[in-house]
């Protein structure tokens, strides 16, 4: 009996001992608990009060999360979530075609088709064709023409004379033109180097009185006894583009029209003056085939 005795006294003694600790434990944590709340409450009072720290704190918080999800994504191989750009589509030139005009979404769809190039870009520079060419007083069909013939709509071409872009502008020539556009590397940025070559083109239409003289100025064959048929290439072209345009249903394969020169006029001196005047550029004729 006195073994019992003791081993009852043992246990009772035992669980005294385990509920005090016990009791102890959740006073502590509460205290703690309560003290974390406390500072807690006046980071957040003092924080609230100093606009200038809260910002701090957030972008400190964020800047710390992005990285660990940036850490993570990394790990488990998706680097597009390391390399994201929010802000990337503000480079791309693009347009939805569904925002263009009957007659604009008409012609991009063809260029699209006829050139093998996404319909997105093609209707941005179309938009800009459409945009430019009454400012500049150049049809937007010659504009795509141009494009057509000098680069295919590859705004990344260069010729072996150094011509670049969608319009084969030579930059070094024309570099002054680029500086309000941030520097000559403006020359691969498709609608300024559109908006640069439009300019030259209006410049040489102006100079010569005739579109045919211009592109034989633009093409650098002013002063050849030919361009090489380049003129001719590019009101071919443009004829397609105005059918298009007029609502003609053409199959992106439609061959260009044979566009042949009316021979150029004798020029006779001026009595008066013995000088010969300037010699009429030629009449250009255009002939569909088919």
């Amino acid at each position: 009996m006195t073994a019992l005795r003791i081993a009852r006294s043992v246990r009772a003694s035992f669980a005294v001992f385990c509920r005090d600790v016990g009791h102890g434990l959740l006073e502590v944590s509460h205290n703690t608990l309560a003290l974390v709340g406390f500072v807690a409450v006046a980071v957040l009072a003092f924080a609230g009060g100093h606009a200038e720290l809260r910002r701090t704190a957030e972008t400190q918080a964020l800047a710390w999360l992005k990285q660990r999800h940036e850490a993570r994504a990394e790990r488990d191989g998706n680097m597009l979530v390391v390399l994201a750009e929010s802000g990337a589509v503000s480079r791309a030139t693009a347009t939805d075609p569904r925002g263009l005009t009957e007659q604009q979404a008409a012609v991009a769809q063809w260029i699209s088709r006829r050139y093998r190039v996404a319909p997105e870009p093609i209707s941005r520079l179309v938009q800009e064709a459409w945009a430019m060419g009454p400012r500049a007083g150049v049809d937007p069909t010659l504009i795509l023409a141009v494009m057509a013939v000098e680069s295919s709509f590859n705004p990344f071409a260069q010729s072996s004379v150094g011509a670049q872009g969608l319009m084969q502008v030579l930059t070094r020539v024309h570099d002054d033109k680029y500086e309000g556009f941030g520097g000559a590397h403006a020359a691969f940025d498709p609608v300024t180097n559109l908006k640069v070559g439009v300019q030259i083109l209006r410049d040489y239409i102006t100079r010569t009185g005739s579109v045919e003289g211009g592109l034989r100025y633009y093409v650098g064959a002013a002063n050849l006894p030919d361009d090489g048929g380049y003129a001719a290439r590019v009101l071919a072209e443009q004829s397609l583009l105005k059918r298009v345009a007029a609502g003609k249903a053409l199959p992106p394969t439609t061959p260009a029209p044979i566009v042949k020169a009316s021979p150029t006029p004798r020029v006779v001196p001026d009595p008066a003056t013995n000088a010969k005047p300037a010699e009429p550029a030629p009449v250009q004729q255009v002939v569909f085939a088919g």
